[in-house]
């Protein structure tokens, strides 16, 4: 069954990844552990534009895509993750992979894109 479920996350932290290579890998191992397949990607830049330095990294999965975005001159940096999926989705494991980061704060929204953007609790 087709479900749209889109995980956004809005995240402080303090260990935010630099490297390209280190986004990519970051990606790789989320989806590979949520159980999705790659079918393009990961693909990522590092941004040097005063205001807007840092990191943006995709993926399109078999069901959509997973990005990451993380702003490191900020103090603490900025992280912005968007998981959507036509398939289910397991929370606690992308919660658990954003522990790399050492996140100070963690907010998110659990959408259901099918039903009229309903929040899930």
């Amino acid at each position: 069954m087709v479900e749209h479920l889109h995980l956004i996350i809005r995240a402080e932290v303090s260990k935010p990844l630099k490297e390209e290579k280190s986004a990519e890998d970051f990606l790789t191992n989320l989806i590979d552990t949520i159980g999705m397949k790659i079918m393009y990607g990961p693909v990522s830049r590092y941004c040097e534009l005063k205001g807007n330095r840092g990191l943006t990294a995709f993926t399109i999965i078999e069901t959509s895509h997973v990005a990451l975005h993380i702003w490191d001159e900020v103090d603490p940096a900025l992280l912005q993750l968007d998981v959507y999926t036509c398939g289910s989705l397991d929370l606690d494991i992308i919660f658990n992979h954003l522990q790399v980061f050492d996140p100070i704060k963690v907010d998110y929204k659990f959408l259901d894109r099918k039903n009229g953007f309903t929040v899930i609790h």
